[in-house]
């Protein structure tokens, strides 16, 4: 095994299982015909990938920053390129999201989506592996494959369920994030003409020349940047999220950004570090930017899933803010805020959702004063929203904490903006929820969550509180990885 690769303690591939066992429901789901055995054995692939995921969870060595569970076959040996899988602590949270996350959908989509049914499970089913590839790929080759993989069934996603403007939503989303795959395939081969293989690990802190470090970097970080999305690639997002069916929009907010930090975090810092250092302030300033303009924006919706679209501009400049402080709090705040953005923003799309299968209507006004007629729907929301501007005591607040420790350590100014950022959120999300549960007096004949939705929304409430209350297990997994990064980084700057 290679040095920077544990062995896998299982007797079995359990990455490579973990990545297709999605791929086993898409088998059996082509010879079904009826919808409701369709929708079963999508959510049973669902779970059965969950639990392998909570199998990597649980028996992961948090106090090592060595790529675990280790996987290598030869793939194209002319050419270096070998089917290598392990994790860390940066991506070993990402793919429990994702495993977590990818079930909710099916169960979300059990009654909105009745046509062609079998298609639309096949594509998340598609979706899940191509997701879960990205965080374990250790090789350039095969990363790419996986991240190139999600773009199709997300196009399907939009363009076949979505709403009245798909047509264009879809095109943006398929042109935007193949236009940033072009440059992360130039710097893949630029990378691999300097080292001569696509092994990951083996480019990181090579000592590249400044010159090559700033343009792989500039490569890297347009294909990151718009799939994050930062200002001002962000333009694609608000369009996606709004015409994509309820289980697209909990996808792209939950985990297809996450993607374009993870790519920061894997690729940028550590394989071309002097160049994220010079470009920080220009990050910095474009992640504060994109808080308070998202911020801004959101303020002026009237339709809800436009509001929390844009809202995540906002939140995922956090992310990004914490990555380019270049502090261990920073990390680890990013890390935080991506896996609590990815829970409490697909949350309330899935609140958008449920809302939207009964008045068929997303704007505000329409789905005002719900209060006295869903009471466990505006409990669920009113938790979901508190977290979203960081409530003491929710998920986010540590995250969001942590980022702003940071930046506040590296620029008062910069801490100042990002602070006024997380007021700002906080006057859009309460503006939102005092609409939703007072807004008005007449009767109207709405029935409150049932059975179905309360078993999707309750794993991300409890998530919520968990993290909030008790963050410490999930800083403890990433923490001895951001801590190794930030001392090699931090050799470097001296």
């Amino acid at each position: 095994m290679l040095p920077y690769l544990t062995m896998n303690p299982f007797g079995f591939p359990i990455l490579s299982t973990v990545i297709f066992l999605p791929l086993v429901g898409v088998f059996f789901i082509l010879f079904l015909k009826d919808g409701n055995k369709i929708k079963t054995t999508a959510f049973v692939a669902g779970l059965l990938t969950l639990g392998v995921s909570l199998m990597l969870f649980f028996n992961f060595n948090a106090g090592t920053p060595q790529f675990q569970f280790g996987e290598r076959l030869a793939w194209i040996p002319a050419y270096n390129i070998n089917y290598v899988l392990g994790v860390d602590g940066i991506s070993i949270m990402l793919i429990v999201l994702t495993a977590m996350i990818s079930p909710l959908c099916v169960l979300c989509s059990w009654k909105a989506i009745e046509k062609r049914v079998k298609e639309f499970m096949i594509c998340i089913l598609l979706m899940e592996t191509a997701m879960i590839g990205v965080f374990c790929a250790l090789d350039f080759i095969l990363f790419y494959v996986f991240w190139e993989a999600m773009l199709i069934p997300m196009y399907l996603l939009i363009a076949v369920w979505g709403g009245p403007n798909k047509d264009y939503a879809s095109l943006k989303f398929f042109i935007y994030t193949l236009f940033g795959s072009v440059f992360l395939l130039v710097a893949i081969i630029a990378l691999y003409l300097t080292n001569g293989t696509f092994s990951i690990p083996e480019a990181m802190f090579k000592g590249y020349s400044f010159t090559f470090q700033i343009w792989v970097f500039l490569a890297f970080a347009i294909a990151f940047a718009i799939k994050v999305p930062m200002f001002p690639f962000h333009t694609w997002l608000p369009a996606a999220h709004t015409e994509a069916p309820t289980a697209g929009s909990v996808l792209l907010a939950s985990i297809l950004l996450k993607m374009g930090t993870y790519g920061f975090l894997r690729f940028c810092l550590p394989i071309v570090p002097l160049a994220s250092f010079y470009f920080a302030p220009f990050m910095i300033v474009l992640s504060i930017v994109a808080i308070i303009y998202g911020g801004f924006v959101c303020l002026s919706q009237t339709d809800m899933k436009k509001l929390i679209a844009y809202s995540s501009v906002a939140h995922m400049g956090f992310v990004t803010l914490g990555i380019f402080t270049f502090t261990i709090y920073g990390f680890i705040g990013a890390m935080l805020q991506m896996l609590n953005h990815g829970i409490t923003t697909g949350a309330l799309f899935l609140m958008v959702g449920i809302i939207y299968e009964r008045t068929h209507s997303r704007q505000i006004y329409d789905n005002a004063g719900l209060g006295k007629f869903m009471p466990a729907y505006v409990g669920f929301f009113g938790l979901f929203a508190v977290s979203s501007f960081a409530f003491p005591g929710t998920n986010s607040f540590v995250g969001e904490l942590y980022v702003l420790i940071s930046t506040f350590a590296r620029s008062r100014t910069a801490g100042f903006f990002a602070a006024v950022g997380a007021v700002v959120a906080a006057a859009y999300m309460l503006k939102l929820l005092k609409q939703i549960v007072w807004g008005r007096e007449d009767k109207r004949d709405i029935k409150d969550l049932n059975v179905r939705e309360f078993v999707y929304l309750t794993p991300l409430a409890i998530f919520v509180i968990w993290v909030g209350l008790f963050p410490a297990p999930f800083v403890r997994v990433m923490e001895t990885t951001l801590v190794r990064l930030f001392m090699q980084l931090n050799k470097l700057s001296q």
